[in-house]
């Protein structure tokens, strides 16, 4: 089975900055993009960023210009730079998988916790 493992989170004052990391384990077909969602306390799970098959990144609006996704295949990483964080970025962040082989078949971590303080 896929296993996504994300590391990273922790506690950070706002302007400041963290990495996550998310490293990808076990048997898949075929990768058509990798990224990271985010969800705070009662809210939805929302896309962050994601890097498609073809080299592609999306980004939510919110996150624009100051967090930058990238992917290493040959290190099965995913990594997502998150700089100028703010208390809104507060969150569990997890990483995510995307299979489109046959079907759309997505793979999630675990989760790891994004805070930020004003």
């Amino acid at each position: 089975q896929v296993q996504l493992v994300e590391s990273g989170g922790g506690l950070v004052q706002s302007g400041g900055s963290l990495r996550l990391s998310c490293a990808v384990s076990g048997r898949f077909l075929s990768i058509n993009a990798m990224g990271w969602y985010r969800q705070a306390p009662g809210k939805q799970r929302e896309l962050v960023a994601q890097v498609t098959s073809g080299g592609a990144t999306n980004y939510a609006p919110s996150v624009k210009g100051r967090f930058t996704v990238s992917r290493d295949d040959a290190k099965g990483t995913v990594s997502l730079q998150m700089n100028d964080l703010q208390p809104e970025d507060t969150a569990v962040y997890y990483c995510n998988l995307r299979d489109a082989t046959f079907r759309v078949v997505d793979y999630w971590g675990q989760g790891t916790q994004v805070t930020v303080s004003s």
